[in-house]
């Protein structure tokens, strides 16, 4: 596990920042660093947020991945999960702490499931699929 030091003076003023209003992305390699697509065992692709472990905001109750990405760039997931407190700041608890634990370094966050079942729906379908969208390599299926 390695360490990071951290500019107390930075993440002060990162966290001061008003978190409602995403700033304008520059170019299409900023969007790649901030979303994600991670597909489920049904073919359904879901957008996660991308936050580095130490950044993540508070977050209502979602759906996670903690997520080990490489110096190369290339993730790989630790963990599958959905939070279920109604605290935004016990669910940032619950991710900091695993996340932690398991070595991961970012926390991808999917905030468009509304109900209790269909985040437990989405894990489900993630924990089958892990698949990677964006990876190169594609998984080739067929149906009967």
């Amino acid at each position: 596990m390695g360490a990071r030091v951290i500019q107390l003076a930075e993440a002060r003023a990162r966290r001061s920042a008003p978190e409602t209003q995403l700033a304008p992305l520059d170019d299409a390699s900023e969007y790649q660093e901030r979303f994600h697509f991670w597909c489920g065992a049904s073919g359904q692709r879901y957008v996660h947020t991308v936050y580095d472990l130490l950044d993540c905001p508070e977050v209502p109750a979602a759906n996670f991945l903690l997520v080990h990405r490489d110096a190369a760039g290339h993730r790989s997931v630790l963990a599958i999960g959905h939070l279920k407190h109604q605290a935004a700041t016990l669910n940032l608890a619950e991710i900091r702490h695993r996340g932690a634990r398991l070595g991961a370094n970012e926390v991808h966050v999917h905030l468009l499931a509304p109900s209790v079942e269909e985040r437990r729906i989405v894990e489900l379908d993630l924990r089958a699929g892990r698949v990677d969208c964006d990876a190169s390599e594609r998984i080739s299926a067929t149906r009967h």
